[in-house]
């Protein structure tokens, strides 16, 4: 789906959704955001990123200050939920193991999930999933969340605990947070900007 006529400003710890039927475009515009799609015309910035000018070599740079959680959770299944933590801060350029410990330790204290630090991904629910996701999103404590249908794989109840843990982790970590999903159900519960992606273009609306 080719996106034209966007005008998308959030701002420093605002929250938005992002709704339209699958195939709008909700998900190129979040890969375009964090450098996975090319802008190919208009302009574009994130947080101090030129979406229209930035080389390959600064996307690494670029995705470091914006966290991603995806509906998936696209966690390393061969390795625990610390190891998960340690090797991303590894890969974004952390050099103090006591640091890198140290930090893995908090984010998964923040989101609830410290006892779970040394076991399998796989023998955790899919809502402690999510949280060990949001987790690892905030370790390069990111100005942007960036979240795809984060609830979409939870059951309701679930999903009410990743909104309400999503929210008060964005606000202690003075991230702002544009949130995908199809769930107008979340939207009218947790209310906040509302973006409508569809015919190519997005627009405001309320819900």
């Amino acid at each position: 789906m080719i996106l034209e006529n966007v005008n998308l400003k959030l701002n420093e710890t605002e929250f938005a959704y992002l709704i339209g039927k699958t195939g709008s475009g909700k998900s190129s515009l979040l890969k375009i955001l964090y450098g996975e799609l090319p802008l190919i015309n208009g302009e574009g910035n994130v947080i101090g990123f030129n979406l229209k000018t930035i080389s390959l070599k600064d996307i690494p740079m670029l995705r470091r200050k914006i966290g991603i959680v995806f509906q998936d959770f696209q966690l390393l299944m061969d390795r625990t939920v610390i190891q998960n933590m340690t090797f991303v801060l590894g890969a974004t350029g952390w050099k103090d193991k006591k640091l890198i410990q140290k930090r893995a330790l908090s984010v998964l204290q923040l989101v609830g999930v410290e006892q779970k630090a040394n076991v399998m991904p796989h023998a955790l629910s899919g809502g402690e999933q999510q949280r060990v996701a949001i987790a690892r999103a905030l370790l390069n404590q990111p100005e942007l969340l960036l979240a795809d249908e984060p609830t979409g794989n939870l059951d309701p109840e679930t999903s009410e605990e990743i909104m309400h843990l999503l929210i008060a982790v964005a606000k202690e970590e003075k991230s702002a947070i544009l949130m995908a999903t199809h769930d107008l159900n979340m939207v009218r519960k947790f209310p906040a900007k509302v973006l409508r992606v569809g015919n190519g273009s997005v627009t405001e609306v309320n819900i």
